[in-house]
Protein backbone atom coordinates (compact mmCIF):
# COMPACT_ATOMS: atom_id res chain seq x y z
CA UNK A 1 0.00 0.00 0.00
CA UNK A 2 1.46 3.33 -1.13
CA UNK A 3 -0.40 6.11 0.65
CA UNK A 4 -0.46 9.47 -1.10
CA UNK A 5 -2.34 12.72 -0.50
CA UNK A 6 -4.68 14.37 -2.99
CA UNK A 7 -6.11 17.87 -2.84
CA UNK A 8 -9.76 17.47 -3.83
CA UNK A 9 -12.89 19.56 -4.27
CA UNK A 10 -16.61 18.86 -3.91
CA UNK A 11 -19.30 21.20 -5.23
CA UNK A 12 -22.88 21.19 -3.95
CA UNK A 13 -24.93 21.81 -7.10
CA UNK A 14 -28.05 22.40 -5.03
CA UNK A 15 -26.55 25.73 -3.97
CA UNK A 16 -25.20 26.98 -7.31
CA UNK A 17 -27.17 29.98 -8.63
CA UNK A 18 -25.23 30.35 -11.87
CA UNK A 19 -23.87 33.81 -11.05
CA UNK A 20 -20.48 33.09 -12.70
CA UNK A 21 -18.61 34.92 -9.95
CA UNK A 22 -16.18 32.01 -9.74
CA UNK A 23 -15.53 32.23 -13.48
CA UNK A 24 -14.94 35.98 -13.46
CA UNK A 25 -12.56 35.97 -10.50
CA UNK A 26 -10.63 33.03 -11.94
CA UNK A 27 -10.43 34.86 -15.26
CA UNK A 28 -9.06 37.97 -13.60
CA UNK A 29 -6.52 36.01 -11.58
CA UNK A 30 -5.23 33.57 -14.18
CA UNK A 31 -6.33 34.21 -17.78
CA UNK A 32 -6.44 37.95 -18.33
CA UNK A 33 -3.34 37.90 -20.55
CA UNK A 34 -2.76 38.01 -24.28
CA UNK A 35 -3.14 34.60 -25.87
CA UNK A 36 -5.72 33.21 -23.47
CA UNK A 37 -8.66 35.50 -24.18
CA UNK A 38 -10.89 32.52 -24.97
CA UNK A 39 -9.76 30.48 -21.95
CA UNK A 40 -11.89 29.86 -18.87
CA UNK A 41 -10.15 27.63 -16.32
CA UNK A 42 -13.45 27.77 -14.41
CA UNK A 43 -16.73 27.92 -16.33
CA UNK A 44 -20.35 27.41 -15.31
CA UNK A 45 -22.48 25.44 -17.74
CA UNK A 46 -26.25 25.20 -17.89
CA UNK A 47 -27.59 21.66 -18.20
CA UNK A 48 -28.95 20.36 -20.50
CA UNK A 49 -26.60 22.03 -22.93
CA UNK A 50 -23.60 21.41 -25.16
CA UNK A 51 -21.02 22.78 -22.73
CA UNK A 52 -17.70 24.51 -23.31
CA UNK A 53 -16.12 23.75 -25.69
CA UNK A 54 -19.12 22.56 -27.66
CA UNK A 55 -19.94 18.86 -27.21
CA UNK A 56 -16.71 18.21 -25.27
CA UNK A 57 -18.32 15.08 -23.84
CA UNK A 58 -18.47 13.40 -27.27
CA UNK A 59 -15.33 11.29 -26.95
CA UNK A 60 -16.03 9.49 -30.21
CA UNK A 61 -15.30 12.84 -31.81
CA UNK A 62 -12.53 14.18 -29.58
CA UNK A 63 -10.86 10.95 -28.40
CA UNK A 64 -10.26 11.92 -24.77
CA UNK A 65 -9.70 9.70 -21.74
CA UNK A 66 -8.93 6.00 -21.56
CA UNK A 67 -10.53 2.88 -23.01
CA UNK A 68 -10.25 -0.69 -21.76
CA UNK A 69 -8.91 -3.26 -24.19
CA UNK A 70 -10.15 -6.83 -24.48
CA UNK A 71 -7.08 -7.92 -22.54
CA UNK A 72 -8.14 -5.80 -19.59
CA UNK A 73 -5.51 -3.10 -20.04
CA UNK A 74 -6.03 0.61 -20.48
CA UNK A 75 -4.96 2.59 -23.51
CA UNK A 76 -5.42 6.19 -24.50
CA UNK A 77 -8.48 6.68 -26.65
CA UNK A 78 -6.55 9.17 -28.78
CA UNK A 79 -3.80 6.61 -29.48
CA UNK A 80 -0.43 5.60 -28.12
CA UNK A 81 3.11 6.63 -28.98
CA UNK A 82 3.22 5.48 -32.58
CA UNK A 83 -0.07 7.09 -33.57
CA UNK A 84 0.93 10.33 -31.88
CA UNK A 85 4.31 10.27 -33.59
CA UNK A 86 2.58 9.85 -36.96
CA UNK A 87 0.57 13.06 -36.44
CA UNK A 88 2.89 14.96 -34.13
CA UNK A 89 2.85 18.01 -36.42
CA UNK A 90 -0.85 17.79 -37.28
CA UNK A 91 -3.30 16.82 -34.58
CA UNK A 92 -6.78 16.69 -36.15
CA UNK A 93 -8.70 15.96 -32.93
CA UNK A 94 -8.65 19.46 -31.51
CA UNK A 95 -11.51 21.84 -30.78
CA UNK A 96 -11.37 24.84 -33.09
CA UNK A 97 -11.95 28.41 -32.05
CA UNK A 98 -15.63 28.21 -33.03
CA UNK A 99 -16.00 25.24 -30.65
CA UNK A 100 -14.81 27.51 -27.85
CA UNK A 101 -15.79 30.96 -29.12
CA UNK A 102 -14.02 33.88 -30.74
CA UNK A 103 -13.32 36.34 -27.92
CA UNK A 104 -14.29 39.95 -28.44
CA UNK A 105 -14.38 43.39 -26.95
CA UNK A 106 -16.27 46.52 -27.97
CA UNK A 107 -15.16 49.70 -29.67
CA UNK A 108 -15.75 51.85 -26.62
CA UNK A 109 -13.72 54.66 -28.18
CA UNK A 110 -16.62 55.23 -30.55
CA UNK A 111 -18.91 55.93 -27.60
CA UNK A 112 -16.45 58.29 -25.93
CA UNK A 113 -15.25 60.30 -28.92
CA UNK A 114 -18.09 60.18 -31.47
CA UNK A 115 -19.13 63.69 -32.64
CA UNK A 116 -22.62 64.97 -31.99
CA UNK A 117 -25.10 63.56 -34.48
CA UNK A 118 -28.67 62.47 -35.08
CA UNK A 119 -28.01 58.81 -34.21
CA UNK A 120 -26.76 57.23 -30.99
CA UNK A 121 -23.22 55.91 -31.51
CA UNK A 122 -22.78 52.14 -31.42
CA UNK A 123 -19.88 50.24 -29.89
CA UNK A 124 -19.31 47.49 -32.44
CA UNK A 125 -17.87 44.15 -31.32
CA UNK A 126 -14.22 43.67 -32.26
CA UNK A 127 -12.44 40.33 -32.36
CA UNK A 128 -9.62 40.05 -29.83
CA UNK A 129 -7.87 37.69 -32.24
CA UNK A 130 -7.99 39.65 -35.49
CA UNK A 131 -9.08 43.11 -34.41
CA UNK A 132 -11.77 43.10 -37.12
CA UNK A 133 -15.50 43.66 -36.73
CA UNK A 134 -17.32 40.44 -35.95
CA UNK A 135 -20.76 39.03 -35.40
CA UNK A 136 -21.21 37.43 -31.99
CA UNK A 137 -22.73 33.98 -32.39
CA UNK A 138 -21.33 31.87 -29.53
CA UNK A 139 -19.60 32.15 -26.16
CA UNK A 140 -18.54 30.06 -23.19
CA UNK A 141 -22.03 30.31 -21.65
CA UNK A 142 -24.16 30.95 -24.72
CA UNK A 143 -26.87 28.50 -23.67
CA UNK A 144 -26.89 29.82 -20.11
CA UNK A 145 -30.34 29.51 -18.51
CA UNK A 146 -31.45 27.53 -21.57
CA UNK A 147 -31.27 30.69 -23.66
CA UNK A 148 -30.50 28.71 -26.80
CA UNK A 149 -31.91 25.34 -25.77
CA UNK A 150 -34.18 24.81 -28.75
CA UNK A 151 -31.16 25.12 -31.02
CA UNK A 152 -28.52 23.41 -28.87
CA UNK A 153 -30.18 20.75 -26.73
CA UNK A 154 -30.36 18.26 -29.58
CA UNK A 155 -26.55 18.37 -29.67
CA UNK A 156 -26.15 17.55 -25.96
CA UNK A 157 -24.09 14.29 -25.88
CA UNK A 158 -25.83 13.18 -22.69
CA UNK A 159 -29.34 13.52 -24.12
CA UNK A 160 -28.29 11.47 -27.14
CA UNK A 161 -27.49 8.54 -24.83
CA UNK A 162 -30.86 8.56 -23.13
CA UNK A 163 -34.10 6.87 -24.16
CA UNK A 164 -36.59 8.23 -26.69
CA UNK A 165 -38.92 9.13 -23.83
CA UNK A 166 -36.81 12.20 -23.09
CA UNK A 167 -38.67 15.26 -24.32
CA UNK A 168 -36.84 18.40 -25.36
CA UNK A 169 -39.75 20.81 -24.93
CA UNK A 170 -38.55 24.03 -23.42
CA UNK A 171 -41.05 24.09 -20.56
CA UNK A 172 -40.28 20.51 -19.51
CA UNK A 173 -36.50 20.72 -19.60
CA UNK A 174 -34.53 19.79 -16.48
CA UNK A 175 -32.18 22.68 -15.78
CA UNK A 176 -29.31 23.09 -13.33
CA UNK A 177 -25.86 24.68 -13.23
CA UNK A 178 -22.60 22.76 -13.47
CA UNK A 179 -19.38 24.61 -12.53
CA UNK A 180 -16.31 22.92 -14.01
CA UNK A 181 -12.57 23.15 -13.39
CA UNK A 182 -9.73 20.74 -14.10
CA UNK A 183 -10.47 17.44 -12.36
CA UNK A 184 -6.85 16.90 -11.18
CA UNK A 185 -7.39 13.21 -11.81
CA UNK A 186 -5.62 10.32 -10.08
CA UNK A 187 -5.00 8.78 -13.52
CA UNK A 188 -4.83 11.83 -15.81
CA UNK A 189 -4.93 11.04 -19.50
CA UNK A 190 -3.60 14.51 -20.34
CA UNK A 191 -0.36 13.70 -18.51
CA UNK A 192 -0.04 10.37 -20.29
CA UNK A 193 -0.71 12.05 -23.65
CA UNK A 194 2.09 14.61 -23.38
CA UNK A 195 4.99 13.62 -25.69
CA UNK A 196 7.46 16.01 -24.05
CA UNK A 197 6.70 15.08 -20.45
CA UNK A 198 5.78 18.66 -19.62
CA UNK A 199 2.59 17.73 -17.76
CA UNK A 200 2.97 16.13 -14.37
CA UNK A 201 1.03 15.34 -11.21
CA UNK A 202 2.62 16.71 -8.06
CA UNK A 203 3.48 14.01 -5.58
CA UNK A 204 2.78 16.10 -2.50
CA UNK A 205 -0.83 17.06 -3.22
CA UNK A 206 -1.80 15.54 -6.60
CA UNK A 207 -2.30 18.86 -8.41
CA UNK A 208 -1.75 18.47 -12.18
CA UNK A 209 0.48 21.17 -13.68
CA UNK A 210 2.29 22.06 -16.91
CA UNK A 211 6.04 22.70 -16.93
CA UNK A 212 6.22 25.71 -19.25
CA UNK A 213 9.93 25.16 -19.90
CA UNK A 214 9.38 21.62 -21.17
CA UNK A 215 6.14 22.20 -23.09
CA UNK A 216 6.68 22.07 -26.86
CA UNK A 217 3.11 22.95 -27.82
CA UNK A 218 2.20 19.60 -29.39
CA UNK A 219 -1.33 19.96 -27.97
CA UNK A 220 -1.76 16.22 -27.48
CA UNK A 221 -2.80 17.02 -23.92
CA UNK A 222 -5.77 19.01 -25.26
CA UNK A 223 -6.94 15.96 -27.20
CA UNK A 224 -6.20 13.55 -24.34
CA UNK A 225 -8.18 15.45 -21.70
CA UNK A 226 -11.82 14.27 -21.91
CA UNK A 227 -13.01 17.31 -19.97
CA UNK A 228 -11.19 19.68 -22.38
CA UNK A 229 -9.69 21.64 -19.50
CA UNK A 230 -6.26 22.03 -21.09
CA UNK A 231 -5.92 25.07 -23.35
CA UNK A 232 -3.38 26.30 -25.86
CA UNK A 233 -1.91 29.79 -25.55
CA UNK A 234 -1.47 30.93 -29.14
CA UNK A 235 0.96 33.69 -28.11
CA UNK A 236 3.41 31.64 -26.05
CA UNK A 237 2.88 28.35 -27.89
CA UNK A 238 2.38 26.55 -24.58
CA UNK A 239 -0.37 24.56 -22.93
CA UNK A 240 -2.07 26.04 -19.88
CA UNK A 241 -4.63 24.71 -17.42
CA UNK A 242 -6.22 25.18 -14.02
CA UNK A 243 -3.52 25.07 -11.34
CA UNK A 244 -5.98 24.75 -8.46
CA UNK A 245 -4.42 28.02 -7.31
CA UNK A 246 -1.46 26.09 -5.91
CA UNK A 247 0.32 29.26 -4.65
CA UNK A 248 -2.71 29.82 -2.40
CA UNK A 249 -3.08 26.15 -1.50
CA UNK A 250 0.55 25.97 -0.38
CA UNK A 251 -0.05 28.64 2.26
CA UNK A 252 -3.36 27.18 3.44
CA UNK A 253 -5.73 29.41 1.46
CA UNK A 254 -8.60 28.11 -0.73
CA UNK A 255 -8.71 28.57 -4.48
CA UNK A 256 -9.95 31.87 -5.90
CA UNK A 257 -13.15 30.25 -7.21
CA UNK A 258 -13.87 28.79 -3.77
CA UNK A 259 -13.05 31.98 -1.88
CA UNK A 260 -15.36 34.12 -4.02
CA UNK A 261 -18.23 31.64 -4.48
CA UNK A 262 -21.47 33.42 -3.60
CA UNK A 263 -23.35 30.24 -2.77
CA UNK A 264 -20.55 28.75 -0.62
CA UNK A 265 -20.99 25.51 -2.51
CA UNK A 266 -17.33 24.44 -2.74
CA UNK A 267 -15.42 22.30 -0.28
CA UNK A 268 -11.66 21.76 -0.30
CA UNK A 269 -9.61 19.20 1.55
CA UNK A 270 -6.98 16.46 1.50
CA UNK A 271 -7.86 12.81 1.05
CA UNK A 272 -5.51 9.83 1.33
CA UNK A 273 -5.54 7.16 -1.35
CA UNK A 274 -3.66 3.99 -2.30
CA UNK A 275 -1.58 4.84 -5.37
CA UNK A 276 -0.78 1.16 -5.96
CA UNK A 277 -4.46 0.41 -6.69
CA UNK A 278 -5.23 3.30 -9.05
CA UNK A 279 -4.37 1.40 -12.23
CA UNK A 280 -6.42 -1.61 -11.12
CA UNK A 281 -9.41 0.57 -10.16
CA UNK A 282 -9.31 2.44 -13.47
CA UNK A 283 -9.29 -0.80 -15.45
CA UNK A 284 -12.39 -2.51 -13.99
CA UNK A 285 -14.49 -4.05 -16.73
CA UNK A 286 -17.92 -2.54 -16.01
CA UNK A 287 -18.18 1.22 -16.39
CA UNK A 288 -20.82 1.29 -13.67
CA UNK A 289 -18.36 -0.30 -11.23
CA UNK A 290 -15.87 2.57 -11.61
CA UNK A 291 -17.55 4.67 -8.92
CA UNK A 292 -17.23 1.94 -6.30
CA UNK A 293 -13.69 1.16 -7.45
CA UNK A 294 -12.65 4.78 -6.98
CA UNK A 295 -14.35 5.00 -3.61
CA UNK A 296 -12.50 1.87 -2.51
CA UNK A 297 -9.04 3.35 -3.12
CA UNK A 298 -9.85 6.36 -0.92
CA UNK A 299 -8.38 5.36 2.45
CA UNK A 300 -9.75 5.83 5.95
CA UNK A 301 -7.50 8.47 7.59
CA UNK A 302 -8.39 7.09 11.04
CA UNK A 303 -7.21 3.55 10.21
CA UNK A 304 -3.98 2.84 12.19
CA UNK A 305 -2.53 0.89 9.24
CA UNK A 306 -3.19 3.81 6.90
CA UNK A 307 -1.65 6.28 9.35
CA UNK A 308 1.44 4.11 9.69
CA UNK A 309 1.79 3.77 5.90
CA UNK A 310 1.28 7.52 5.49
CA UNK A 311 4.07 8.24 7.96
CA UNK A 312 6.28 5.75 6.14
CA UNK A 313 5.55 7.67 2.93
CA UNK A 314 6.78 10.92 4.52
CA UNK A 315 3.32 12.46 4.76
CA UNK A 316 3.53 15.08 7.56
CA UNK A 317 1.50 14.70 10.73
CA UNK A 318 -0.47 17.86 10.15
CA UNK A 319 -1.47 16.55 6.70
CA UNK A 320 -2.74 13.33 8.24
CA UNK A 321 -4.71 15.38 10.76
CA UNK A 322 -6.06 17.53 7.92
CA UNK A 323 -7.19 14.39 6.08
CA UNK A 324 -9.09 13.33 9.21
CA UNK A 325 -10.86 16.72 9.37
CA UNK A 326 -11.37 16.90 5.62
CA UNK A 327 -14.92 17.74 4.44
CA UNK A 328 -14.15 15.73 1.30
CA UNK A 329 -13.69 12.53 3.30
CA UNK A 330 -16.88 13.16 5.26
CA UNK A 331 -19.05 13.84 2.21
CA UNK A 332 -17.65 10.78 0.46
CA UNK A 333 -18.61 8.68 3.47
CA UNK A 334 -22.16 9.99 3.30
CA UNK A 335 -22.16 8.88 -0.39
CA UNK A 336 -23.82 12.05 -1.58
CA UNK A 337 -20.86 13.21 -3.71
CA UNK A 338 -20.29 11.75 -7.17
CA UNK A 339 -17.48 12.12 -9.77
CA UNK A 340 -17.98 13.69 -13.19
CA UNK A 341 -17.94 11.07 -15.96
CA UNK A 342 -16.15 8.20 -14.24
CA UNK A 343 -16.43 6.24 -17.51
CA UNK A 344 -13.49 8.26 -18.83
CA UNK A 345 -11.38 6.19 -16.39
CA UNK A 346 -9.24 9.14 -15.34
CA UNK A 347 -10.32 8.87 -11.67
CA UNK A 348 -11.44 12.53 -11.35
CA UNK A 349 -11.06 14.21 -7.96
CA UNK A 350 -13.52 17.10 -8.33
CA UNK A 351 -16.86 15.61 -7.24
CA UNK A 352 -20.43 16.90 -7.21
CA UNK A 353 -23.48 16.65 -4.97
CA UNK A 354 -26.44 16.31 -7.38
CA UNK A 355 -29.17 18.98 -7.23
CA UNK A 356 -32.35 18.18 -5.33
CA UNK A 357 -34.16 21.49 -5.84
CA UNK A 358 -35.80 20.58 -9.18
CA UNK A 359 -37.39 17.56 -7.51
CA UNK A 360 -38.66 19.67 -4.63
CA UNK A 361 -40.05 22.25 -7.05
CA UNK A 362 -42.01 19.60 -8.92
CA UNK A 363 -43.54 18.29 -5.69
CA UNK A 364 -44.45 21.79 -4.50
CA UNK A 365 -45.90 22.68 -7.88
CA UNK A 366 -48.24 19.70 -7.67
CA UNK A 367 -49.84 21.14 -4.52
CA UNK A 368 -48.09 18.78 -2.08
CA UNK A 369 -45.64 19.43 0.74
CA UNK A 370 -42.25 19.84 -0.93
CA UNK A 371 -40.31 18.75 2.16
CA UNK A 372 -42.42 15.83 3.38
CA UNK A 373 -40.20 12.73 3.36
CA UNK A 374 -42.78 10.31 1.92
CA UNK A 375 -43.80 12.69 -0.86
CA UNK A 376 -40.19 13.48 -1.75
CA UNK A 377 -39.17 9.83 -1.86
CA UNK A 378 -42.10 9.03 -4.15
CA UNK A 379 -41.22 11.93 -6.44
CA UNK A 380 -37.58 10.87 -6.70
CA UNK A 381 -38.65 7.38 -7.65
CA UNK A 382 -40.90 8.63 -10.45
CA UNK A 383 -38.77 11.38 -11.95
CA UNK A 384 -36.75 9.02 -14.11
CA UNK A 385 -35.71 11.57 -16.72
CA UNK A 386 -33.72 13.92 -14.44
CA UNK A 387 -32.21 11.04 -12.49
CA UNK A 388 -31.24 9.36 -15.74
CA UNK A 389 -29.59 12.53 -16.95
CA UNK A 390 -27.70 12.93 -13.68
CA UNK A 391 -26.64 9.29 -13.85
CA UNK A 392 -25.14 9.80 -17.31
CA UNK A 393 -23.14 12.71 -15.88
CA UNK A 394 -21.95 11.27 -12.59
CA UNK A 395 -22.25 7.46 -12.49
CA UNK A 396 -21.78 6.18 -16.05
CA UNK A 397 -25.54 5.65 -16.33
CA UNK A 398 -26.05 3.81 -13.02
CA UNK A 399 -29.17 5.30 -11.44
CA UNK A 400 -28.83 3.65 -7.99
CA UNK A 401 -26.03 5.88 -6.56
CA UNK A 402 -27.79 9.04 -7.78
CA UNK A 403 -31.08 7.84 -6.32
CA UNK A 404 -29.39 7.15 -2.97
CA UNK A 405 -27.72 10.57 -2.92
CA UNK A 406 -31.00 12.37 -3.70
CA UNK A 407 -32.88 10.33 -1.10
CA UNK A 408 -30.33 11.19 1.56
CA UNK A 409 -30.53 14.87 0.69
CA UNK A 410 -34.32 14.68 0.80
CA UNK A 411 -34.19 12.86 4.15
CA UNK A 412 -31.90 15.56 5.52
CA UNK A 413 -34.42 18.26 4.56
CA UNK A 414 -37.36 16.45 6.12
CA UNK A 415 -35.47 15.40 9.25
CA UNK A 416 -34.08 18.87 9.93
CA UNK A 417 -37.47 20.51 9.36
CA UNK A 418 -38.81 18.37 12.17
CA UNK A 419 -35.91 19.38 14.38
CA UNK A 420 -36.21 23.09 13.67
CA UNK A 421 -40.01 23.43 13.70
CA UNK A 422 -41.24 20.76 16.11
CA UNK A 423 -38.04 19.83 17.98
CA UNK A 424 -38.73 16.26 16.87
CA UNK A 425 -36.03 13.86 15.69
CA UNK A 426 -37.73 11.24 13.56
CA UNK A 427 -35.21 8.41 13.34
CA UNK A 428 -37.45 6.59 10.85
CA UNK A 429 -36.54 9.16 8.18
CA UNK A 430 -32.82 8.61 8.78
CA UNK A 431 -33.13 4.81 8.84
CA UNK A 432 -35.04 4.89 5.54
CA UNK A 433 -31.83 6.02 3.80
CA UNK A 434 -29.39 3.92 5.84
CA UNK A 435 -28.26 6.67 8.19
CA UNK A 436 -28.65 7.59 11.84
CA UNK A 437 -30.13 10.83 13.08
CA UNK A 438 -26.71 11.95 14.30
CA UNK A 439 -25.21 11.39 10.86
CA UNK A 440 -28.03 13.35 9.22
CA UNK A 441 -27.43 16.29 11.55
CA UNK A 442 -23.68 16.17 10.91
CA UNK A 443 -24.28 16.13 7.15
CA UNK A 444 -26.70 19.05 7.50
CA UNK A 445 -24.17 21.08 9.44
CA UNK A 446 -21.52 20.49 6.75
CA UNK A 447 -23.80 21.19 3.78
CA UNK A 448 -25.86 24.04 5.20
CA UNK A 449 -24.17 25.97 7.99
CA UNK A 450 -20.51 24.93 7.95
CA UNK A 451 -18.04 27.65 8.86
CA UNK A 452 -15.14 28.75 6.69
CA UNK A 453 -12.59 26.54 8.46
CA UNK A 454 -14.89 23.53 8.13
CA UNK A 455 -15.39 23.96 4.38
CA UNK A 456 -11.70 24.54 3.66
CA UNK A 457 -9.29 22.25 5.48
CA UNK A 458 -6.04 22.98 3.67
CA UNK A 459 -2.69 22.13 5.30
CA UNK A 460 0.27 24.35 4.47
CA UNK A 461 3.04 22.98 2.27
CA UNK A 462 6.24 21.61 3.77
CA UNK A 463 9.01 23.15 1.72
CA UNK A 464 11.67 21.35 3.73
CA UNK A 465 10.51 18.07 2.14
CA UNK A 466 10.39 19.35 -1.45
CA UNK A 467 13.78 17.87 -2.35
CA UNK A 468 12.60 14.37 -1.42
CA UNK A 469 9.44 14.47 -3.53
CA UNK A 470 9.28 13.04 -7.03
CA UNK A 471 6.83 13.72 -9.79
CA UNK A 472 4.32 10.90 -9.84
CA UNK A 473 2.98 11.70 -13.33
CA UNK A 474 0.29 9.32 -14.56
CA UNK A 475 -0.25 6.07 -12.66
CA UNK A 476 0.10 4.15 -15.94
CA UNK A 477 3.01 6.22 -17.16
CA UNK A 478 5.84 3.71 -17.07
CA UNK A 479 8.30 2.37 -19.60
CA UNK A 480 6.26 0.38 -22.08
CA UNK A 481 2.99 1.66 -20.67
CA UNK A 482 0.32 3.65 -22.47
CA UNK A 483 1.65 7.00 -21.29
CA UNK A 484 4.12 9.26 -23.10
CA UNK A 485 6.46 9.96 -20.19
CA UNK A 486 8.60 6.84 -20.15
CA UNK A 487 12.21 6.67 -21.28
CA UNK A 488 13.09 6.32 -24.95
CA UNK A 489 13.17 8.28 -28.20
CA UNK A 490 9.58 9.54 -27.76
CA UNK A 491 9.50 9.96 -24.00
CA UNK A 492 10.15 12.81 -21.63
CA UNK A 493 13.82 12.86 -22.58
CA UNK A 494 13.10 13.62 -26.23
CA UNK A 495 13.58 16.95 -27.94
CA UNK A 496 16.16 19.67 -27.44
CA UNK A 497 15.80 22.29 -24.76
CA UNK A 498 14.30 25.50 -26.10
CA UNK A 499 13.71 28.83 -24.34
CA UNK A 500 10.23 29.79 -23.26
CA UNK A 501 8.45 31.77 -25.98
CA UNK A 502 7.38 34.93 -24.18
CA UNK A 503 6.87 38.51 -25.27
CA UNK A 504 10.14 40.40 -25.17
CA UNK A 505 10.55 43.94 -23.93
CA UNK A 506 10.31 45.62 -27.34
CA UNK A 507 7.10 43.84 -28.32
CA UNK A 508 5.58 44.74 -24.97
CA UNK A 509 6.65 48.36 -25.38
CA UNK A 510 5.10 48.55 -28.87
CA UNK A 511 1.83 47.14 -27.60
CA UNK A 512 1.69 49.76 -24.85
CA UNK A 513 2.15 52.73 -27.20
CA UNK A 514 -0.98 54.53 -28.31
CA UNK A 515 -1.34 57.10 -31.10
CA UNK A 516 -3.54 59.23 -28.88
CA UNK A 517 -5.38 58.94 -25.57
CA UNK A 518 -8.79 57.31 -25.69
CA UNK A 519 -10.46 60.57 -24.64
CA UNK A 520 -8.34 63.64 -25.43
CA UNK A 521 -8.33 66.16 -22.64
CA UNK A 522 -10.15 63.94 -20.17
CA UNK A 523 -7.55 61.33 -19.22
CA UNK A 524 -8.22 59.51 -15.97
CA UNK A 525 -8.24 55.96 -14.70
CA UNK A 526 -11.86 55.48 -15.75
CA UNK A 527 -11.39 56.15 -19.46
CA UNK A 528 -7.67 55.48 -19.97
CA UNK A 529 -7.22 52.75 -22.61
CA UNK A 530 -4.11 51.28 -20.98
CA UNK A 531 -1.84 52.29 -23.84
CA UNK A 532 1.04 54.72 -23.68
CA UNK A 533 1.99 57.07 -20.88
CA UNK A 534 -0.77 59.64 -21.00
CA UNK A 535 0.23 63.14 -19.95
CA UNK A 536 -1.17 64.06 -16.58
CA UNK A 537 -2.13 60.52 -15.62
CA UNK A 538 1.04 59.63 -13.72
CA UNK A 539 3.28 61.88 -11.58
CA UNK A 540 6.48 63.10 -13.29
CA UNK A 541 9.67 61.21 -12.57
CA UNK A 542 11.67 64.29 -11.54
CA UNK A 543 11.23 67.96 -10.68
CA UNK A 544 13.16 68.85 -13.84
CA UNK A 545 10.40 67.31 -15.95
CA UNK A 546 7.85 69.26 -13.94
CA UNK A 547 9.53 72.62 -14.55
CA UNK A 548 9.95 71.86 -18.26
CA UNK A 549 6.21 71.50 -18.63
CA UNK A 550 5.60 74.82 -16.90
CA UNK A 551 3.72 73.17 -14.08
CA UNK A 552 6.07 73.83 -11.19
CA UNK A 553 5.09 73.60 -7.60
CA UNK A 554 5.02 77.37 -7.01
CA UNK A 555 2.56 77.91 -9.88
CA UNK A 556 -0.08 75.31 -9.13
CA UNK A 557 0.38 74.47 -5.49
CA UNK A 558 -0.32 76.69 -2.52
CA UNK A 559 2.52 75.29 -0.45
CA UNK A 560 5.89 77.02 -0.29
CA UNK A 561 9.28 75.46 -0.87
CA UNK A 562 9.05 73.75 2.46
CA UNK A 563 5.53 72.47 1.87
CA UNK A 564 4.64 68.82 1.21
Amino acid sequence: MKVMAQMSMIMNLDKCIGCHTCSVTCKQAWTNRTGVEYVWFNNVETRPGVGYPRTYEDQEKWGGGWVRTKRGRLKLRSGGRLSKLARIFSNPKLPEIHDYYEPWTYDYDMLLNAPKGQQTPVARPKSLLTGEDMKISWSANWDDDLGGSLETMQDDPILKKMSEEVKAEFEKAFMFYLPRICEHCLNPSCVASCPSGAMYKRAEDGIVLVDQDQCRGWRMCVSGCPYKKVYFNHRTGKAEKCTMCYPRIEVGLPTVCSETCVGRLRYLGIVLYDADRVAQAAAVEDDKALLRAQRDIILDPFDPAVIEAARAGDIPEDWIEAAQRSPIWKLMQYQVALPLHPEYRTMPMVWYIPPLSPVVDVVTGSGNDGEDARTLFAAIDKLRIPIGYLAELFTAGDIAPVDLALRRLAAMRSYMRGVNLDDERDERIARAVGMSGTEVEEMYRLLAIAKYEERYVIPSAHTEQAHALEEMACSLDFDGGPGMGGAGPFGSSSGPSVPVAVENFHILADRQTADRPSSPGRVNLLNWDGNGNADGLFPPTSMTAVRETGKGKDKNQGAGEGGP
